[in-house]
């Protein structure tokens, strides 16, 4: 999401939305209760940090997924501690559009797999040699934003700007694979976090806002797409959020519960059954933010598990407060379930 589309939800009549430094210096590594939030680590220039990917090398990584100038969209890696090992200038970018950044997942063969905006790529970077390599384009208007992989070793990926999902082969041949007005958002705010659940053998989507009259506009949801022999079957609502929530990515934890990161005004992680019924808000007051220490929520992006923690992704969007433009992490009692990746889930 960018600040610009913030602001502009910012800019809606007032009753269309509801008629509405630095943390302790506890290790990363010590034993938190559930509830608990400390710093992970700083995300330094050109800030604004996306989907926090927790590899296959046990490293975690994260893109910058807006920046406010010309400077070049950067993946960060850090060690589990939090410490800032070595990052990598994405080539290519149109730098007078707006550009960013997604590390969406890996590959089999331990690559990251990377979206990049400005000019709609989906490219892989081996972390070993620096390299990058574009393997596919996404068509004009897309703007990608989330990618899982599902069973047959093809990647599907979110578009922000479309009510579609775009299905990435292994040779990099894309095809439109599902398209639907539930995923058609509001002024802008689409189509955001994905994940494939082998159990269910589903797709979990959430969406921003909601267009196709299922709700009210400034509501959000968490669907479920079914998938039968690799093709989308019948599409869910399991979850409606509320009002300027603006779900965005989310992590699963072992007992099926969803924790979704709501980027909107409300600034709180939501906790779900995994049928989609809430549980609890973490912070229990809503557009405040405030989680226990000096650094509030601000655009809390996306939530993945590292250990029995969730790791969050601070993006101070509309903001712009270098800050707040941090990994964050949560106790949350439980550990995650790791995302699906097939052993055949490389590109050729």
């Amino acid at each position: 999401m960018t600040a610009r589309r913030l602001a502009s939800l910012l800019g809606l009549p007032l009753a269309l939305l509801l008629a509405v430094g630095l943390l302790s210096p506890t290790p990363a590594t010590a034993a938190m209760e559930k509830g608990d939030v400390r710093l992970f680590a700083r995300v330094p220039s050109p800030g604004y940090p996306a989907y926090v990917h927790v590899h296959t090398n046990k490293r975690v990584y994260v893109g910058t997924y807006i920046a406010g100038d010309s400077q070049p969209s950067r993946v960060f890696e850090y060690s589990r501690r939090g410490q800032l090992l070595r990052s990598w200038e994405v080539p290519g970018q149109r730098l007078g559009a707006d550009h960013g950044v997604q590390v969406a997942h890996g590959t089999a063969d331990g690559k990251l797999v990377l979206l990049e905006t400005s000019r709609r790529r989906v490219m892989t970077l081996d972390v070993t040699t620096g390299r990058f390599r574009t393997v596919a384009t996404l068509p004009e208007g897309a703007v990608p934003n989330y990618a899982t992989w599902i069973p047959g070793a093809r990647l599907i990926v979110t578009d922000y700007a479309q009510g579609v999902l775009w299905k990435v082969s292994r040779t990099g041949t894309v095809r439109r694979w599902y398209a639907s007005r539930a995923l058609d958002g509001v002024v802008g705010f689409g189509t955001t976090g994905i994940a494939y659940r082998p159990g269910q053998r589903d797709l979990l989507i959430t969406q921003q806002t909601v267009s196709d009259g299922s709700a009210a506009p400034t509501n959000g949801a968490l669907y479920s797409l079914a998938l039968r022999r690799g093709k989308p079957g019948a599409i869910r609502t399991l979850w409606t959020s509320a009002p300027t929530d603006l779900p965005d990515g989310f992590g699963i934890g072992r007992s099926g519960r969803i924790y979704v990161a709501n980027a909107g005004l409300t600034a709180q992680l939501v906790v779900l059954s995994a049928k989609g019924r809430e549980i609890e808000r973490f912070p229990e007051e809503p557009f405040t933010g405030e989680n226990g220490t000096p650094v509030p929520f601000d655009t809390p992006c996306s939530a993945t598990f590292l250990g029995d923690t969730v790791m969050v992704a601070n993006q101070s969007a509309l903001a712009g407060d270098a800050s707040h433009q941090a990994v964050l992490r949560v106790g949350v009692g439980e550990r995650g379930r790791e995302r699906f990746l097939p052993r055949r889930a490389i590109f050729s």
